[in-house]
């Protein structure tokens, strides 16, 4: 059984106008890892979540949920 990860890293590097690349320069993964995350393809190890959080400045639980995050204008 395979548990989904769902996460907001697309939407806050968007907010921040940051690329792909930049944030795995910034987190020390390559640029396709990010890809990988944002697709939920690939779910990070509790290190790189924590980076993460630490890079935008949030908890890690405003990025990952085992839920999916309601849509933004959606009541």
């Amino acid at each position: 059984m395979s548990e989904v990860i769902y996460n907001r890293i697309a939407m806050l590097r968007a907010e921040r106008g940051i690329s792909r690349r930049q944030l795995a320069e910034a987190l020390g993964v390559h640029y396709q890892t990010v890809g990988y995350l944002e697709r939920g393809e690939f779910s990070p190890s509790l290190h790189l979540a924590l980076r993460l959080a630490e890079y935008f400045e949030v908890p890690v639980e405003v990025i990952f949920s085992t839920a999916p995050f309601p849509r933004i204008g959606v009541t």
